[in-house]
């Protein structure tokens, strides 16, 4: 109501509420909170965090058993399926590579054992190479034969990187053991 006239009522002028304001506490637990926002006390934020980590712990141990859902895009698919199984049941020298290497840096600190360590290292690495491309080529050749709908693009880089992991640290699992014969 304007001032000057108490019974002509402006557009500007407030009129009062006719209730009191809500204390916080009041106006905090009246505010309605989506199922998806974020926890808002320490005990429903411990509980999230729980919940999430065992999600993704489910999810890592899917992966890790080589199931098909929780793969990622670069090992899904049969073909990939396949060169996974026919690197893992085989030995292969990249696969002591690693290990290799770091005995070669603690030999090579031996002054006179240095120019074999390093000599060691170059003829294991120059042999894990030529094993990757011999590899690369028996594995799109294989592919081609039993998944011939399939294409071949990165199959080859695929199991030879595969091939230079140690081989308990591969994810996914291997499925199969070294000397196993594939179907």
């Amino acid at each position: 109501m304007s001032p000057q006239n108490p019974e002509k009522n402006d557009d500007k002028t407030p009129e009062t509420k006719g209730r009191a304001t809500p204390s916080r506490k009041e106006a905090q637990a009246k505010r309605i909170t989506h199922s998806l926002a974020p926890a808002t006390n320490r005990e429903e934020r411990k509980k999230e965090k729980l919940r999430v980590r065992q999600a993704r712990g489910a999810v890592r141990i899917s992966y890790m058993n080589g199931d098909e859902y929780a793969l990622p895009a670069r090992d899904k698919g049969p073909a990939r399926r396949f060169v996974r199984n026919y690197v893992d049941s085989r030995r292969s020298v990249a696969e002591y590579l690693l290990p290799l290497l770091f005995i070669v840096l603690i030999i090579s600190r031996i002054t006179f054992l240095q120019i074999a360590s390093i000599l060691l290292m170059y003829v294991v690495f120059l042999g894990a190479i030529v094993e990757g491309f011999l590899l690369s080529r028996k594995i799109k050749k294989e592919v081609l034969l039993r998944f011939p709908e399939s294409s071949t693009k990165g199959l080859g880089m695929y199991g030879w990187s595969r091939s230079t992991q140690i081989r308990r640290l591969r994810a996914p699992k291997p499925q199969v053991k070294p000397g196993d014969t594939l179907p």
